[in-house]
């Protein structure tokens, strides 16, 4: 990263660190288990932007902060809509999900993308 601090976007689906048994959690989604505990606590919500690091907040730029207007969710529009991606382009693409999701928040499209979330994560179908 040219201030040297750590990349803003390191997402790798060939990561080395990633064990068998790590693969196997990603592509099952059960690695997101751990993360209904934060929306049992009220930390999270089940439908929102995925949440972005805290620690590169003071490199958001004013449209990236809006991601902060509304609680951070366990699924959400980008992850239903948009395939896995590691470059900056994939996230700002994501991030326009994002946008979209919460200028158009309702009931019907939170259940919309539970239903969706249900068919990637049971059935393998649609963005992952």
């Amino acid at each position: 990263d040219p201030d040297g601090g750590p990349p803003l976007f390191d997402k790798r689906r060939d990561d080395p660190r990633i064990t068998r048994l790590g693969h196997f959690l990603r592509r099952t989604s059960l690695d997101e288990l751990p993360q209904l505990i934060n929306v049992l606590k009220g930390e999270m919500i089940l439908v929102g932007p995925r949440p972005l690091l805290m620690e590169y907040l003071p490199r958001y730029s004013p449209e990236q902060m809006r991601r902060h207007d509304v609680y951070p969710g366990l699924t959400g529009w980008a992850q239903v809509k948009y395939s896995y991606g590691a470059s900056e382009e994939d996230a700002l693409e994501k991030l326009q999900y994002d946008l979209y999701y919460i200028k158009n928040q309702s009931l019907m499209l939170d259940v919309m993308i539970i239903l969706q979330t249900v068919e990637v994560v049971l059935w393998g179908k649609g963005a992952r």
